[in-house]
């Protein structure tokens, strides 16, 4: 299978350069974001650097290592020396979806990572073409099973939450759904639009305008409860499907890091994301600014493995490598 990029992420610009070579707990240390440019990711990795660096007394620069479905950067900080100066910022579903796809995991969490914060959550959107009739998604399920050959929908690429969203609804719904992967949200909403598939699977922040422009229809949300960017929108579990599928950046650290760093790290990453200019920045971009710690990251890991486990198994989808 051809490797893709899971979500659209982060450009890390750089900031002053650090005086002096690199020790531990103090001088530089580099946020590494597995993901080329992009708008969530990119916003939140420049914040959240910006805001830490005075707390911490050093100096953060943010660097973007993309390639292999975030393994590049990933693996960067996996083999990193555990004194601080390198720490990876990446999206939940790369730390938990990609052991579960590739025929040889090249890392494991739990043993190679040290958990540091969650970060921010957002959330996915089922998305169809206005033109449908169809007032909501009990309505779009009617016409998909009065349209058995037009039951295709596009995800941002194969392998992330949006395919595994997809093939959960397949099931549950009792439809034979095609798939259809792209490189990223914007061609499938324009393929929407131009009426060459039915829906699409993209994060709610990206639907956004062309929702609010009526280019397209959100008719759900993924989230637990009504996202706060589209509060007319009902859930999925609101529609009768017993599915919440948000997802979320957090922050770890190389296995063996100093334990006291790694919570002077998390607490640092939680202060910025309380800031009230930092909140609106990241609001205004469809972010849920968190923070946590070690702990709380820790059991929303445990949570989403053991929640997609069996969807991921039961598709048979491989990452050969």
């Amino acid at each position: 299978m051809d490797r893709r990029n899971f979500i659209a992420g982060c450009l890390g610009l750089p900031l002053l350069a650090p005086a002096g070579g690199a020790q531990a707990q103090a001088g530089l240390s580099k946020m590494i974001f597995p993901f080329a440019a992009g708008a969530g990711g990119d916003t939140l990795c420049r914040l959240i650097a910006q805001e830490m660096a005075p707390a911490l007394q050093r100096t953060i620069v943010v660097e973007n290592r993309t390639g292999g479905d975030g393994l590049i950067g990933i693996k960067a900080v996996k083999g990193a020396s555990p004194d601080g100066s390198m720490v990876l910022v990446t999206t939940g579903p790369t730390m938990y979806l990609l052991p579960m796809v590739e025929t040889t995991p090249s890392f494991d969490t739990a043993k190679d990572f040290m958990p540091v914060s969650l970060l921010a959550r957002f959330e996915f959107a089922v998305v169809t073409d206005p033109a449908i009739d169809a007032a909501d998604f009990k309505g779009f399920v009617a016409w998909l099973k009065a349209h058995p050959d037009k039951a295709s929908f596009g995800v941002p690429s194969n392998g992330t939450i949006p395919h595994f969203m997809g093939s959960r609804l397949e099931k549950d719904l009792g439809i034979p759904l095609t798939r259809v992967p792209y490189r990223g949200s914007t061609p499938i909403l324009s393929d929407i639009i131009g009426g060459h598939i039915s829906f699409g699977i993209v994060t709610l922040a990206d639907a956004l305008p062309q929702h609010r422009a009526k280019g397209v229809k959100i008719i759900a949300a993924s989230s637990a409860e009504r996202s706060p960017f589209a509060p007319d929108v009902a859930t999925l579990k609101e529609s009768g499907i017993d599915l919440v599928a948000d997802a979320w950046y957090g922050m770890w650290l190389p296995a063996g890091s100093p334990p006291d760093f790694a919570s002077k790290l998390g607490a640092a990453a939680s202060a910025a994301l309380a800031k009230p200019e930092v909140k609106e920045k990241l609001t205004a971009i469809g972010l849920i600014p968190v923070g946590s710690n070690a702990e709380g990251l820790t059991k929303e890991l445990a949570a989403n493995t053991a929640f997609w486990q069996p969807i991921v198994k039961a598709t048979g989808y491989k990452i050969e490598n």
